[in-house]
């Protein structure tokens, strides 16, 4: 039977070979261990094996799991990937180090007064909505990210770190597609803010395509921990 740690250790070579086939080094490219609706035991298991960046999606399990581990696992890089409601921009502003889905003004402004002032700037992607699904949320436009990324910039508790999106997964031509835009669009936001230097996209199923397509995180969920129960979330 693997473990955590043996798939873990999976992930990071497939990280490792992808790099190696695009002509990039392992090292530019950070594993984002997605732990949403797994136990704290399973992220100890991950932290053991070295793993210190982690994703969470729902903001009350978030929480509790940063609040946790916060004494056994000082270390812990604590990202927040999932929708954030306005009611609940609070918890991620006082808990989280990085947030991946901004998507509009009124969030951005409402983490910059939320964020305490004796914390580092919250690291904050925008999220765009690269497929123009119904169903994801995102900004669908360059000009709308540019005016996004203006606003953020300008919040002294933001930190602008680039771009973090979800695709379609209908097959290897429009993943290609996407993925080639997200690459142009990240190119173009470095060309504005040069600071910037992450480009958020790949997860278990595609991270070689997104790591060709210039990815710097990849988010790995079921790679590492397994299939998930979704029960009792919101």
């Amino acid at each position: 039977m693997t473990t955590i740690a043996d798939r873990l250790s999976l992930a990071q070579q497939r990280i490792a070979a992808a790099a190696t086939k695009s002509a990039r080094t392992a090292d530019e490219i950070q594993l984002l261990a997605v732990s949403k609706t797994k136990p704290v035991s399973d992220i100890l298991a991950a932290y053991s094996a070295g793993q210190r960046r982690f994703g969470e999606n729902y903001v009350q399990e978030g929480q509790e799991k940063v609040v946790a581990l916060a004494k056994q696992c000082p270390d812990i890089e604590w990202h927040f990937i999932g929708p954030l409601q306005s009611n609940k921009s609070r918890i991620v502003a006082e808990h989280f180090d990085w947030l991946h889905t901004v998507d509009r003004s009124k969030i951005a402004e409402r983490l910059n007064a939320q964020r305490p002032t004796d914390l580092a700037q919250l690291n904050v992607c925008i999220q765009l909505n690269i497929s123009g699904e119904a169903s994801k949320s995102g900004i669908v436009d360059e000009a709308s990210m540019l005016a996004l990324a203006k606003q953020i910039t300008g919040l002294p508790q933001l930190k602008l770190r680039g771009l973090m999106t979800i695709p379609s997964h209908e097959d290897e031509q429009q993943l290609r597609h996407e993925f080639g835009r997200m690459q142009q669009l990240y190119r173009t936001l470095q060309q504005h803010y040069p600071a910037v230097d992450t480009l958020s996209m790949g997860m278990s199923q595609d991270l070689e395509l997104a790591v060709e397509y210039g990815s710097t995180m990849v988010r790995i969920g079921s790679a590492i921990f397994g299939a998930r129960d979704y029960s009792n979330k919101a």
